[in-house]
């Protein structure tokens, strides 16, 4: 049994489920994440509100991306659509964010979504010939 299992369920469940708890917490407590919007967000986003319909897009984008690694009946769609997403997102967190207390995680998830994006792309290349 254990021989025919994926081994990459097992980084499209963590990549999931990540997206599923910071896209949750991000909709439900925006306030949890105010250090981690970039000064030049704060200066275009003038009041408190505003900020928090922010963040709260990124939760509902979140969790969208996180559904879409948790898909595991499609295994090819779903996996490029979200492996795009997150590197795009992670690429853009390290360019503007900068290192914070959480780059580690950043970095972590891009080189996830890489891989997953890589890899499903040679598969496709693979079923070409």
């Amino acid at each position: 049994m254990i021989k025919n299992l994926n081994p990459l369920i097992f980084l499209r469940l963590g990549l999931g489920l990540t997206y599923l708890y910071s896209g949750y917490d991000l909709f439900f407590n925006p306030q949890h994440w105010y250090g981690f919007v970039p000064s030049a967000l704060y200066k275009l986003f003038t009041t408190l509100p505003a900020i928090d319909n922010y963040l709260k897009f990124q939760g509902l984008a979140e969790l969208a991306i996180g559904i879409l690694f948790l898909c595991l009946f499609n295994k090819t769609w779903t996996v490029k659509i979200a492996s795009v997403l997150t590197t795009v997102e992670m690429v853009l967190i390290l360019l503007f964010v900068g290192i914070d207390p959480i780059t580690f995680r950043d970095i972590g998830l891009l080189g996830g979504a890489l891989t997953l994006l890589f890899i499903s792309f040679k598969k496709d290349r693979g079923s070409e010939r």
